[in-house]
């Protein structure tokens, strides 16, 4: 049966043994390395975006959940992104500048109704809050393993900076998700323990 045009991929088996000696295919069907640095950035990306799920499967304040969706889809672009080579002039698939500007128009608005930061936020607080800064970790690996990526092969540009500004985000959204739970952030206080 054909498949639908708005039908992104279909998968009849999930193996293949076609990565059994250590390759695997790039979007445009190269093989490459699975050590690739675009296969690591991209395969972070994706522990990124299965972090996030773990997230939204606890309670999550809705307005949260929203744009943590939408991420989610933007996050899996990304990595289709990333295993496409990059020319900078076809029309593939592509992370553009409006997401970026969404993320930024996003920790503007989550940030308005935040307490000003006097010290550090310690990760914790309520569960969504504490995995939405395990997110925020691998996000900054993410963007890390982005830009050794780029230094190897030619990479989307936007790529990093996307990353960069999701980190961004998912500090606030933390921050959104504790002050919704009620629960205080916990702040570092340095020399505390001594």
């Amino acid at each position: 049966m054909p498949r639908d045009r708005d039908e992104p991929v279909r998968l009849t088996r999930i193996y293949t043994r076609s990565g059994d000696a250590g390759e695997t295919s790039l979007g445009d069907g190269s093989r490459v390395s699975k050590l690739d640095p675009r296969i690591g950035a991209y395969g972070t990306v994706d522990e990124l975006n299965s972090l996030i799920g773990v997230v939204l499967a606890a309670p999550c304040p809705d307005p949260v959940a929203q744009v943590l969706a939408r991420v989610q889809n933007e996050l899996f672009d990304l990595g289709a992104d990333l295993s496409l080579p990059w020319s900078g002039e076809d029309d593939r698939l592509r992370i553009a500048q409006p997401s970026v500007d969404a993320l930024e128009a996003d920790c503007d608005r989550f940030n308005e109704s935040l307490p000003e930061l006097r010290s550090f936020v310690l990760p914790g607080g309520t569960a969504s809050a504490a995995g939405l800064h395990v997110a925020r970790t691998v996000c900054r690996r993410a963007e890390r393993e982005v830009l050794v990526a780029a230094g190897e092969a030619p990479v989307n540009p936007l790529a990093a900076v996307y990353l960069n500004r999701l980190s961004d985000l998912l500090f606030i959204l933390a921050r959104v998700a504790n002050a919704a739970g009620g629960v205080a952030e916990p702040l570092w206080r340095p020399g505390a323990t001594r």
